[in-house]
């Protein structure tokens, strides 16, 4: 007899080696091997291996992606203007510091004001320069 009431459960997914976790989330996989993997977050394999090829569980991998990977989306004011580190200080997931050494690199926008040497930026800029980056937080300290 089939209970109407159960919950559907997803379909298992099959586990993933880190070559494939790089190719399905469309990342290097130095930067999955490298990066990703050396977090102390990083889910613990599964027992079975594929050839030489330890496996990690999709589910586990793609928790670990969601809390520790993507950037989180903060709510800027669009038409407030913010210094650095009050951008910083607003939860942007980059330090004012990193700021300013990508604008010197051309890899943030120029400020919209400055006032009396101070650089300043509308939300909406900095909403739209932090879209195009791709994040990585670092774990929260206990």
């Amino acid at each position: 007899m089939v209970d109407r009431h159960a919950k559907p459960t997803a379909p298992r997914r099959p586990p993933e080696t880190v070559e494939e976790i790089a190719s399905r989330t469309g990342r290097p996989l130095t930067t999955v091997k490298n990066t990703w993997r050396r977090h102390p977050a990083w889910p613990k394999p599964l027992p079975e291996k594929r050839g030489r090829w330890v496996q990690y569980d999709p589910n586990a991998i793609d928790t670990f992606i969601r809390e520790h990977v993507e950037r989180q989306a903060v709510e800027l004011e669009p038409r407030r203007l913010y210094t650095a580190p009050e951008l910083e200080a607003a939860g942007i997931g980059i330090t004012a510091g990193t700021i300013r050494a990508d604008l010197t690199r051309n890899r943030w926008p120029e400020p919209d004001a400055t006032d009396g040497g101070t650089n300043r930026w509308y939300g909406a800029t900095a909403t739209q320069a932090l879209a195009a980056r791709r994040g990585y937080r670092r774990a929260k300290e206990a």
